[in-house]
């Protein structure tokens, strides 16, 4: 391969006004969704057919083709699936995102008249309505609705047409909205014309909607009547704007509602451009005595109606219905939870050197160093600059030597240069997208020209995959991992700088179909290389921008390109909170802002914060100032240092966390709601959030001067915890306000362990998480009210599938019981620390683990003795 001849350099595209994205008025599909008219649609009860699994009905519009409406249930999941009854071509239909096809139970009728049917299955506590004139599909729990379907009419299905032609001597018609659309300089030619669908939900009883990731916006969705939409369309948006309902990296179609006593979800499975109105009724203005509702308004541009109906109904259980439906949250291996130190970019090997010995000179703890786009030989990915890093395998093996981890991105465009042999190979095996005229799609990226992979395709993403093996990537060792940016995808000039939805993909599709699906498969190959690099016996890490529903079985996600500033840090918690209840758990914020410089409060609060979320990395813009924790004068280096090693402390604990997200689908970050569910004042905080069932966090995206308020449950005794835990006999009550301590003080953030818990850390942390398991296991006990707690930890290799191939695990269950003199006396006198239980027999992993010392928090007197019980001790 020749050297590159011009000088490349990498500069943050323009955004200036974010102008370059579309309003809600300016896309055509919604346009004519929104203004109408709407067809009326009836269910033609004389065509239902019961099937082996479900139910199918026909429905016939005022005027125009006939639907074919197939329903399944079961005790988990109804599902509402709708085309058209004879379509002349067949409509995309999303691949690889379900796990399984959902199993529904066989139906029976229960009722049925002129002008409903009712629809039932098990044991009858939930049953599905179709009412035939105007259709409504209802969902029950007994005779009480949760949901109807289709409640105000707004069902819209574009049936496919071919173009129509005119007769001879007669100038054809076309309705340029229709099969050509014009924005801005971009003309986009529907080559199959209109194929919008859409559908309206009514969520009975409920007024508090969360989901739809990414947006920068509150926890708690906002009504939307008065302003945009939210958009589901992956976009590279640079510096994002905050409160804004504009799609940004990723987009998981998934709404989560709930009230004091249920929780439910609605999951629409489409892959083209959606937008999601939300209305609360009765508005919050209004004060009539009318049960609450909130009415979703499902539009997409192309594709099926396929929705599926979560019924909970706890928010634990909608999580894991979800889970069940797209897969479970991937478990990483144990050094991708530890600190993650990125740039772009790192400029040479000797400087990723001296940062890697600044981080042991400084005694901070920390397992993978990244390398941005400036690494590679000319923006060719899977290479490497022979000057900046002309030996890349020693470098490598120079961090494996302190067993830690390097980091490079690949991103999805492929710089156009027909001598390079990857790029040839990539040309003439039909891997790239193709324009609508059927020559390879090009466009402008980090390279200049380049060309973008067809990862719908199975064989591009298998030729992908195999690129990562060590004998084809040059230069690269098993403890290379992998990182893909710019997969929305991202296209500098393109209009909304993606991909134009008439581009074609593998099958004959256009982009349009599968637009938000992009990155999702990109990441899929690239974890499918990893594994397969290893024989499929280690477990991967890779960290992907652009996401949709399912993604949390490849890895990880982040929140993209923010800004250093007070403002994104206090975002950040509501974007990861709702990734984590669209199922992705593995996510996190650029600490310290990826724009801007930070001054050292912010940086520090940043770190604060970042450490006690799940994915934990800094990383900054290249054209901004170096930020390595010791840069900014001790104070600041010993708060940041005692921050990451408390991170590391706790890392039993958010390890056993990523096991229940792996095996449960419960997230490690909740919002409080999910652990206090009957607790209305918990609904709309979004500042502070549960680590797990323990840990009520209180993140401190302000400044010192500010005291922000920590939402407690009435029932719910709480323990400060520190780097010492402590108990200060918190009052309890549904808030309490607590001041963020000045650098000068105190460099903890305060986090507080919920009754009735016990939670596991390591005594010492090293210098990554290999040296973890050197020092013993510490538990810190905080009783309940009856005295009593229980805690889980859970143990494995750290890096393999033996967990799941051997059975290679260790799960134990701490408790603490009380024994009181009487039921008088609330004195606990004496406490016996039950030996660990085996929560999972299978387990078989051999672990030297000690649990050297328990805490124990929340005493009302000093215990009078402590009794260890030894396994096979009965006294």
């Amino acid at each position: 391969m020749e050297m590159a001849e011009e000088t490349i350099v990498s500069l943050v595209p323009d955004d200036e006004g974010k102008q370059k994205f579309r309003k809600c008025d300016q896309i055509s599909f919604y346009r004519r969704q929104t203004l109408g008219p709407n067809l009326q649609y009836r269910a033609c009860l004389d065509t239902l057919v019961l099937t082996e699994r479900g139910a199918r009905v026909e429905l016939e519009p005022d005027c125009g083709v006939r639907l074919i409406l197939s329903l399944s249930a079961s005790d988990e999941t109804v599902r509402v699936q709708i085309d058209e009854l004879q379509p002349i071509r067949t409509r995309y239909s999303v691949p690889d995102v379900l796990t399984k096809e959902p199993v529904g139970e066989p139906l029976r009728v229960a009722k049925e008249t002129r002008d409903l049917v009712s629809l039932t299955w098990g044991e009858k506590q939930y049953q599905v309505r179709v009412w035939a004139c105007p259709f409504r599909l209802e969902v029950l729990c007994g005779e009480e609705a949760m949901v109807t379907f289709n409640s105000r009419d707004k069902l819209h299905f574009d049936t496919l047409q071919d173009r129509p032609s005119a007769e001879p001597g007669q100038r054809q018609q076309d309705d340029s909205s229709l099969w050509q659309e014009t924005w801005r300089e971009f003309v986009d030619i529907k080559a199959n014309g209109p194929s919008s669908v859409g559908a309206d939900l009514c969520l009975h009883g409920y007024n508090h909607v969360y989901g739809l990731p990414e947006h920068a916006d509150s926890l708690k969705l906002s009504d939307t009547r008065h302003g945009e939409p939210y958009r589901l369309y992956n976009l590279d948006v640079f510096a994002y704007d905050l409160h804004s309902r504009l799609g940004l990296y990723g987009s998981v179609p998934l709404v989560l509602a709930h009230k004091t006593n249920q929780s439910i979800g609605v999951f629409w499975l489409n892959t083209s451009e959606t937008l999601v109105d939300v209305q609360y009724n009765p508005q919050e203005t209004e004060r009539r005595r009318v049960p609450p509702q909130t009415d979703l308004r499902w539009l997409s541009e192309s594709g099926l109606i396929d929705c599926m109906v979560l019924l909970g109904p706890s928010p634990s259980q909608v999580m894991s219905q979800y889970a069940q439906l797209t897969g479970y949250q991937a478990l990483p291996p144990l050094f991708s939870l530890g600190y993650h130190q990125c740039r772009w970019n790192y400029e040479d090997e000797a400087d990723v050197k001296a940062v890697d010995a600044g981080f042991d000179h400084h005694n901070i703890p920390y397992d993978v160093i990244w390398l941005d786009i400036e690494h590679t030989d000319g923006k060719r990915y899977f290479t490497w600059d022979p000057v900046c890093f002309p030996d890349p395998v020693s470098l490598q093996r120079h961090l494996e030597d302190r067993k830690r981890k390097l980091v490079v991105i690949n991103d999805p465009h492929i710089k156009v240069d027909p001598d390079w042999s990857l790029y040839c190979e990539a040309r003439d095996g039909g891997h790239f997208v193709k324009d609508r005229e059927g020559q390879i799609y090009q466009g402008s990226c980090w390279p200049g020209d380049s060309n973008y992979l067809d990862f719908s395709s199975p064989a591009t993403r298998a030729w992908y995959s195999q690129r990562f093996a060590l004998e084809r990537y040059s230069g690269s060792t098993s403890s290379l991992f992998v990182w893909n940016d710019m997969n929305e995808p991202s296209v500098f000039g393109g209009p909304e700088q993606t991909m134009p939805k008439d581009a074609m993909h593998h099958g004959g599709w256009e982009h349009r179909e599968l637009h938000n699906l992009y990155g999702f498969h990109q990441h899929m190959a690239t974890v499918q290389g990893l594994i397969t690099r290893s024989g499929g016996l280690e477990r991967p890490f890779a960290l992907s921008r652009s996401f949709f529903a399912g993604s949390q079985r490849l890895g990880a996600v982040w929140t993209g390109d923010n800004v250093a500033s007070w403002d994104y840090l206090k975002i950040s918690i509501p974007m990861i909170l709702s990734l984590s209840l669209a199922g992705i758990s593995f996510c996190g914020a650029d600490v310290g802002g990826f724009v801007k410089d930070p001054d050292p409060e912010l940086l520090v609060r940043w770190y604060q914060a970042g450490a006690l979320t799940p994915f934990f990395r800094g990383h900054a813009a290249m054209n901004t100032k170096r930020r390595e924790p010791w840069l900014f004068g001790d104070q600041v280096t010993s708060a940041i240092r005692c921050v990451i090693q408390q991170r590391y402390l706790l890392l039993p604990y958010w390890y056993t966390l990523f096991h229940q997200a792996h095996t449960a689908g419960l997230p490690p970050l909740r919002p409080l709601w999910v652990e206090f569910p009957a607790d209305q004042d918990t609904f709309t905080v979004d500042h502070q959030y549960m680590i797990g069932l323990v840990l009520p966090s209180l993140s401190i995206p302000l400044p010192v001067c500010f005291c922000p308020s920590v939402c407690l449950s009435l029932s719910v005794p709480v323990c400060l915890s520190l780097s010492v835990p402590v108990c200060l006999n918190l009052p309890v009550g549904p808030c309490l306000s607590v001041s963020a301590p000045s650098l000068s003080t105190c460099v903890q953030v305060p986090v507080f362990q919920r009754g009735g818990t016990v939670v596991s850390r390591r005594t010492g942390c090293g210098s990554c998480t290999a040296d973890l398991q050197k020092h013993p296991l510490s538990l810190t006990v905080a009783l309940d009210s009856q005295g009593g707690a229980e805690g889980e930890l859970y143990l494995d290799d750290g890096h393999s599938f033996r967990y799941r191939d051997r059975r290679e695990f260790i799960l134990r269950r701490f408790s603490l019981r009380s024994d009181r003199i009487s039921a008088a006396l609330a004195l606990i006198q004496s406490v016996a620390l039950c030996p660990p239980s085996c929560a999972n027999p299978e387990g078989r992993y051999q672990s030297d683990d000690v649990v050297q010392s328990v805490t124990i928090l929340g005493t009302r007197r000093r215990p009078a003795n402590a009794t260890l019980q030894q396994p096979g001790d009965m006294t």
